[in-house]
């Protein structure tokens, strides 16, 4: 009989080898798969908790005052773990802990075999949001009644150990053959587990329902069904009543439906576009309802004409919410079946052909890739899409994931069994059957560059976030070049022990004949060198010059933007030379890989593996000598802008460098807009005082068929927002940064006060954020308050918004990436607070390249592009707030421009009507107090 006891701790803090001590353990012991005992107890630190501890837990000083401390229960608790198994959410520090205070009092260190939960969960539920114990436990309605007592989070561990283990017992016998072979390198022990049911699977003869098995991998299967026609006979204007009208098929299908009479104009707005072959330009506020509204435009639309319309996005995550969430809906509403399918591009999938021969490599590999293996191979057993995006793996995961997605697959033969398993391939003929198909803007562009043969053929489109695409657009059709990538390529090439080039060696040995492996290795070795002097140099030029010339990013990069034929000449023709000569050894490489492939195909192993690892090498080599002449060696044609970007606290080869295009107007005018019937762009921000000039320009529509339509926001801004302005901070132009940074403290200190946190403060530029940051650390009562800073709080943009949610009275700093496409309704956030108005720099790199366009045909830089560039961005930050039609708040400009600048109006009339209040900061924060 196997034993297992559960551990959980509450504590002063991570660190125990800093002093951190218990505060309370919780145990519970798991016999034949029951709870059977249960243990827990207060412990006296001899210290202070820390009041965030105190409110995490609710343990507070007076709660431990005459508990026992550790030693006194020390020989209980290893009396207990005595013959067991230790399970734990996160084992490593419970462990930690009590091993600390073991040795502490003079005890032995528990070496028991140990189970980590936390690691057991990322391989059993890939799929889950997140893995900490809550959100595990509301992911699997396991019932948590008090988070952070430790019985409580004991027990929780117990019941989610215990689901796993049957989740175990569930898995095919290939999963579980493949798990016993990469348990070793895990970091719990459930080899008796995996065992067990391996040998009760072994002569089984039936599969588990819906799971397929080839080449001793498992996964889910399933086909492609052709789905019947369907088809619509209403008018289009019955067809909008019986949805969006008082008694419609909405209204019944939604518990809280408020119509909202911008959602049909919006639908009326789509099929007339439709009907006259025009392309449309849609500002739909926030709360419109815009995503629903296009679909029921689209589905009309293709079911009506017989042909497929495309919708496409800038985030993959607005994909999954439209195919998972939105579409459903729609079916809903017309009580019948709608053929739509989500297609990416081929990165996005897994190949099983490369997954299948990935586990039969002998390769030494680190933690992170023998757990995506075990992840992976769970997943595939639940997975219908094979689309990575639908689980986490660990950072180093990915870049083994990269070499077994279908996009390294290169071409796989229709006749090869793995064809009809292709999860690509199942992607492309669900899109080939749909009405609707849900792409994303970098796929788009990718149709476009390869003359529309990804994506099926399709004449209207409607662009979401369309806002976007002009930056989308301009990175594909642009270059980037950076020295982590290349590196990361050239270790790749090595061929070092267990290395897939080592495998040609031994394999194919007539390749000596073109190469040996000293021969092979000495051109890597000569590369790296060559890469590394480079990418050094790069840093120094950069360095070297004058400040004037440099911008700072909004997360800290230093920017540089070059020109060729400019350039001081000594010193970039060293670069141009070393530049030169680096591509020399890449063609040296690039042509003994070609040689090495004609080896292979010539022998009689036809190794299709070896030919794919051959095949796309050859082409990574191609890419980066196609990158390096285009950054350094090509004549500049003024049409592009090059620049440089380097981090001064990493090492001396964090080394950017781009170039793109500078007008893409003419490219989208005559490669997209001018092939397709009718295009559909929408997003809330489109408009520059309610006209949508500068965005038909910059996207290549003028003198186009063109429909446009501002459709302002269900909510009541006027009772919703307060917009404060205060009258006496320093001038942004004339005061020092720092007098700013101190008001802009003050500010946020006393807003705070009045709104208990619930604050998110936008910034645009890093450098101000960390400056606010070291001085609100200092000025804040970070007892009382939370402060989470992108940039300098770890995590994601995803994590710092959890958290943040997470946290009572949090206040976030952001920049770039948090002006937009973060939602946090409702009271979670209160008062959002603008810095600076968010124009670009004049030195940076990519506005100056527009801005000197923009003179040489007399046109006026701020006003055509800085101006608008700032308003779109600003309309952005503004909708952070209002998200519902409950939700209120104060949106808090410390920029005074806004009002005292000729051109601040033009920011006031980009937002929906609100009240705007321009007076002293004190007399703005009677009013806020007022207000709440």
């Amino acid at each position: 009989m196997t034993r297992y006891v559960v551990i959980d701790l509450e504590t002063t803090g991570h660190a125990p080898e800093s002093d951190d001590k218990i505060i309370e353990i919780g145990m519970v012991v798991i016999k034949d798969d029951m709870i059977t005992e249960r243990y827990s107890s207060l412990l006296n630190p001899n210290k202070p908790i820390p009041p965030f501890i105190s409110r995490l837990t609710g343990i507070y000083d007076a709660d431990v005052r005459g508990q026992p401390e550790f030693s006194e229960i020390a020989p209980q608790i290893a009396e207990n773990c005595k013959d067991c198994f230790l399970i734990a959410h996160n084992v490593a520090f419970d462990l930690g802990f009590l091993n600390q205070e073991f040795a502490a009092n003079g005890m032995k260190k528990l070496e028991n075999p140990v189970i980590d939960t936390v690691e057991l969960a990322r391989i059993l539920y890939p799929s889950a949001p997140a893995f900490k114990l809550e959100q595990l436990a509301d992911y699997l309605n396991i019932e948590h009644d008090a988070p952070h007592r430790a019985l409580s989070d004991a027990v929780v561990t117990a019941k989610l150990f215990l689901l796993m283990k049957q989740k175990i017992n569930q898995l095919p016998y290939e999963t579980i053959h493949h798990l016993l072979r990469l348990h070793k390198s895990l970091k719990s022990d459930i080899s008796h587990i995996l065992h067990a049911n391996y040998n009760a699977k072994a002569f089984a003869y039936n599969t588990p329902k819906n799971i397929d098995t080839f080449h001793g991998l498992a996964f889910k299967t399933f086909d492609v069904e052709k789905q019947e026609d369907s088809c619509v006979h209403l008018s289009y204007g019955d067809y909008l009543d019986n949805i969006y009208e008082e008694n419609g098929a909405l209204k019944r299908a939604l518990k809280h439906y408020e119509k909202r009479p911008g959602q049909r104009c919006m639908s009326e707005i789509i099929y007339d576009a439709f009907q006259s072959r025009s392309h449309a330009l849609i500002e739909a506020e926030t709360g419109t309802g815009k995503s629903l509204s296009y679909l029921v435009a689209a589905v009309y639309e293709s079911l009506k004409s017989k042909k497929r319309v495309v919708i496409s996005t800038h985030t993959t995550q607005l994909q999954s919410q439209l195919l998972n969430e939105e579409i459903p809906l729609v079916q809903k509403l017309l009580s019948q079946p709608i053929r739509a399918a989500v297609l990416k591009g081929k990165k996005h999938y897994i190949s099983l052909e490369k997954f299948a021969h990935a586990l039969t490599t002998s390769e030494q590999e680190n933690y992170d890739i023998v757990l995506t293996k075990a992840i992976l191979l769970v997943w595939l057993t639940e997975t219908e899409t094979g689309d990575i995006d639908e689980i986490q793996l660990p950072a180093s995961g990915y870049m083994f994931y990269n070499n077994i997605s279908a996009e390294a697959e290169r071409e796989i033969d229709p006749t090869s069994p793995w064809f009809s398993r292709s999860y690509y391939q199942k992607a492309r003929k669900r899109a080939s059957q749909a009405n609707i198909v849900i792409t994303n803007h970098a796929l788009l562009c990718a149709d476009m560059f390869n003359d529309y043969k990804l994506i099926p053929a399709y004449d209207k489109a409607i662009i979401d976030e369309a806002h976007h695409l002009e930056e989308t657009v301009s990175k594909y059709y642009g270059l980037k070049l950076d020295y982590a990538s290349l590196r990361y390529f050239l270790n790749q090439m090595d061929a070092g022990e267990d290395s897939w080039l080592t495998s040609i060696f031994s394999r194919y040995p007539q390749v000596i004949e073109i190469a040996t492996k000293d021969e092979w290795n000495q051109h890597i070795v000569s590369a790296k060198h060559e890469i590394d002097d480079l990418f050094h140099a790069i840093f120094q030029y950069v360095s070297n010059q004058n400040q004037s010339k440099k911008s700072l990013s909004d997360i800290g990069k230093i920017q540089y933007r070059f020109d060729g034929a400019k350039e001081m000449a000594e010193k970039w023709q060293s670069i141009k030379e070393m530049a030169a000569r680096a591509m020399l050894l890449f063609r040296d490489l690039k042509q003994i890989l070609t040689q090495f492939k004609q080896t292979v195909e010539t022998y009689n192993i036809y190794d299709k593996f070896d030919l794919d690892d051959i095949g796309n090498q050859i082409e990574n080599c191609q890419s980066f000598l196609d990158r390096i002449e285009g950054l350094f060696l090509s004549e500049d044609s003024g049409k592009e802008v090059k620049w440089i970007e380097i981090e001064t606290a990493g090492t001396k080869n964090s080394v950017y460098l781009y170039s793109e295009p500078i007008d893409v107007s003419t490219l989208l005018s005559e490669t997209f807009f001018d092939r397709k019937e009718s295009v559909v762009l929408t997003s809330a921000t489109l408009t520059i005082d309610r006209s949508f000039t500068f965005i038909a320009n910059r996207l290549g529509l003028t003198n186009k068929r063109l429909m446009t339509k501002k459709i302002q926001s269900p909510f009541s801004y006027k009772n919703q927002v307060q917009l404060m302005v205060p009258n006496d901070f320093p001038d942004i132009k004339k005061a020092s940064t720092d007098e700013f940074v101190y008001a802009t403290c003050e500010a946020i200190c006393s807003l705070a006060d009045i709104t208990k946190g619930r604050m998110l403060v936008l910034f645009t530029s890093y450098d101000m954020l960390r400056k606010v940051y070291d001085l609100l650390r200092e000025t804040l009562d970070t007892v009382y308050y939370t402060l989470i800073a992108q940039g300098v709080s770890s995590g994601s943009r995803a994590k710092l918004k959890k958290n943040f949610q997470t946290f009572d009275r949090s206040i976030l700093l952001g920049t770039s990436s948090f002006w937009e496409g973060i939602d946090i309704p409702g009271e979670d956030l209160s008062c959002l607070v603008i810095v600076r108005l968010p124009f670009e720099p004049p030195n940076h790199p990519i506005y100056e390249a527009k801005a000197n366009a923009l003179k040489k045909d007399g046109k006026n830089p701020f006003m055509e592009l800085a101006l608008p560039n700032a308003i779109i961005r600003f309309k952005q930050g503004f909708g952070r707030l209002i998200r519902s039609s409950s939700d209120i708040g104060i949106v808090f400009i410390c920029d005074s421009r806004i009002k005292k600048a000729r051109y601040g109006k033009s920011f006031i009339q980009s937002i929906p009507e609100v009240p705007v209040f321009f007076a002293s900061t004190q007399t703005l924060m009677s009013k806020a107090a007022e207000w709440f």
